[in-house]
This record gives C-alpha cells, structure tokens and sequence, in this order.
C-alpha cells in the first residue's frame, strides 16, 4: 500500500521565497524535456550542508515529500522543503552563459559569504 505524500502550496497572492527568471525557467523546462522523469517527479530547489562555504545549492529532480511547498513559475513545477525556504529567502535563481559555461545561478541576499564558483554560501 503506498502512501500519498501531500504538500503544501502557497495561498493564492502569497509571495514565493525564491524566484525563477525567465531565462532560467526556459532552460529548466528543456532539462525537463532531455530527462527520463518518474511519474510525479518535479524540479527540487533547495540546500544542504558541505560545500566550502557552509551550505551547498541543491538543484534536482525528485518525488515530493512530506512539508514540501509547491510553486508553480510559469509552468514550471519547483518543491522547496521548509528549511531551505528560510535560507534561500528572497533568492533569484537566473542562468547565465559565460565562455567559460553556462548553468543555473543563486542570487541570494541572505549569503554573508561565497566560494569561488558560486555553488555554496554561508
């Protein structure tokens, strides 16, 4: 017997803790589209510890789980679980094309500090 995990989703006019531009939800739905997704699978934002700087950006696809918030950003389907909701309060998630690659960028005002390459924050 499988358990349905629900989530939680934000009332109707209430602000998402994080943000997506367009660049970067067009580029996350074509992932979407190259990936070979389980039934139920959504794009999952979120952190976890490591990385040089404290915390590290965790970008995924995964099932929802139980206390995940549900945001729905032109089409695109994104799960945050509430601790990493607090930390990445007020957060764009952009993605930039550089000579010297491309992919997704936090832009946290919460980071007191970061590494080198962007991918942790403290």
């Amino acid at each position: 017997m499988s358990e349905e995990v629900m989530f939680s989703e934000f009332d109707e006019g209430e602000e998402y803790p994080i943000s997506f531009t367009k660049n970067a939800i067009s580029e996350a739905l074509k992932a979407i589209e190259l990936e070979n997704l389980k039934r139920g699978e959504l794009l999952r934002v979120g952190i976890r510890g490591g990385g040089c700087a404290g915390f590290e950006y965790v970008l995924d696809f995964t099932l929802p789980k139980k206390y995940d918030y549900k945001m729905v950003f032109d089409g695109l389907e994104v799960l945050i679980d509430p601790v990493s909701s607090v930390h990445l309060e007020g957060t764009e998630i952009d993605y930039v094309t550089r000579l010297m690659g491309s992919g997704f960028k936090f832009n946290n005002p919460n980071a007191k500090k970061t590494c080198g390459c962007g991918s942790s924050f403290g």
